[in-house]
């Protein structure tokens, strides 16, 4: 049935969405963090999303649905995160010479976490993670009507 599809595909994306939540709460929780086990201060997170269809059939091993499908018809299966990777900016540096990691110049390298980036990019998360529950919602309750067409 097309609507467990289109839970399913809406159900990934909050899967993804929270995922992405964490991330940029992790980067807020760590904005002054000037030292990490790694060495260095704390590098921003990045989340890399990717369509679901790279799921089937290649990395299973089989056909899913048993049925041969063509690329096209992949279209819309879904997305889920690829990666996080480290935002490739440099630090930012700020003089201030009294700081325990701060350099032989008096510079403390601070994360390259910028505050309104991630509040923007929790905004476009929070709206998305909303988008994809009201479409589940919304579709639950299109079944829940058709059902009581059918019933009569």
């Amino acid at each position: 049935m097309r609507i467990f599809k289109t839970i399913d595909i809406s159900a990934s994306a909050l899967t993804a969405h929270r995922l992405w939540l964490d991330v940029i709460a992790d980067n807020l929780a760590n904005v002054n963090t000037t030292r990490t086990p790694e060495g260095g201060p704390y590098r921003r997170k990045m989340v890399i999303f990717e369509s679901r269809e790279k799921l089937f059939p290649e990395e299973v091993g089989f056909s899913f649905p048993p049925f041969p499908r063509s690329v096209p018809e992949f279209e819309g299966e879904g997305v889920r995160v690829k990666e996080i990777v480290e935002d490739p900016t440099p630090p930012r540096l700020v003089y201030d010479p009294n700081h325990p990691d701060a350099d032989k110049q008096g510079y403390v390298a601070y994360p390259n976490v910028n505050v309104v980036r991630e509040m923007v990019d929790m905004i476009s998360a929070s709206r998305a993670y909303e988008a994809n529950l009201m479409t589940i919602n919304t579709t639950r309750s299109m079944f829940m009507n058709a059902l009581e067409i059918i019933r009569g």
